[in-house]
């Protein structure tokens, strides 16, 4: 995290206690949309995690897509639409999601963390039946008759059970599983589900000691607009009655407090963009984000 050779053997003597901490512990890092960013970034993001799994740490990738999907969609000419931050699937963009999320940006993610050192394995939450899935739906209030319409969003899921099986036969076997997020319902049908969702549910199945939230904001933010460095789920709820927790950071913390409800000792909403957030993260006093805690 530094080139003065110093300040890098400061940097290692102040992370040993960390390194205790979290040896032979489970970090579940969400990583998607502008975290996932440039080459460079990629490849210092699959450097961090590989460190991770080489000084003892079992960290499992859960991966996003969006911009990669919207590339590929504007290329064949399909429109997306959105409702409350879902993109609506139908059979055709289905295909495209999956192609896209299970394919190239699946097994680039993994890609970077080999070429680091590190053995990793791409995986979907398809395979080894990793997550069931269930349709979701979505009430809205017309604003003048005040009556609830239920949206059919299409192939939208969410996941209704992780089964853990094969990630910790990837776990024992020293090597990292890189999820995509798309999972399968009882009668056999795919749905692309939320990447933050699918982390929460995986990191709370997993019992993880962490659950890393990359992302493209610092962290949460109080009311003043300064940085939070560590919250309860008490202190989210209130923050998010008072209203300064607001429009896409709600469904975040609700993801950290779905996950620490399962168990996860702690998640973390952090800024995926500044080098080795994760590493900054885990292994120093300041930390890089928002530790949301019990």
């Amino acid at each position: 995290m530094t080139d003065n050779p110093l300040d890098a053997m400061k940097t290692l003597a102040g992370a040993l206690p960390f390194l205790k901490r979290y040896d032979d512990q489970i970090i579940v890092v969400k990583y998607g949309g502008h975290a996932m960013g440039e080459e460079e970034t990629a490849l210092r993001f699959g450097r961090d995690i590989a460190l991770l799994e080489q000084v003892g740490v079992s960290p499992v990738v859960v991966h996003g897509g969006g911009p990669q999907i919207n590339a590929m969609l504007k290329r064949l000419n399909v429109q997306s639409t959105f409702v409350q931050g879902l993109r609506v699937t139908d059979a055709a963009m289905l295909d495209v999601v999956e192609m896209v999320l299970a394919g190239p940006v699946n097994k680039q993610v993994a890609q970077a963390i080999t070429r680091a050192g590190a053995l990793a394995v791409g995986i979907s939450g398809k395979d080894g039946g990793l997550i069931k899935a269930r349709k979701v739906t979505r009430t809205v209030r017309d604003p003048e008759s005040r009556i609830e319409q239920v949206l059919d969003l299409g192939f939208v899921g969410e996941p209704a059970e992780v089964d853990t099986k094969v990630l910790r036969l990837l776990i024992g076997a020293d090597i990292i599983p890189v999820v995509a997020p798309v999972g399968v319902g009882e009668d056999g049908q795919t749905y692309n589900i939320n990447a933050d969702t699918v982390a929460g549910a995986i990191a709370g199945a997993l019992g993880a000691e962490r659950l890393l939230m990359l992302t493209d904001v610092a962290g949460v933010k109080g009311p003043d607009g300064v940085l939070i460095p560590e919250m309860t789920v008490a202190e989210v709820m209130a923050g998010i009655e008072a209203g300064w927790i607001s429009a896409g950071m709600i469904p975040k913390v609700e993801t950290c407090i779905y996950a620490i409800e399962r168990g996860v000792k702690g998640a973390v909403i952090l800024d995926g963009r500044v080098p080795h957030a994760v590493l900054r993260e885990l292994f120093t006093d300041g930390g890089a984000g928002t530790l949301i805690k019990p």
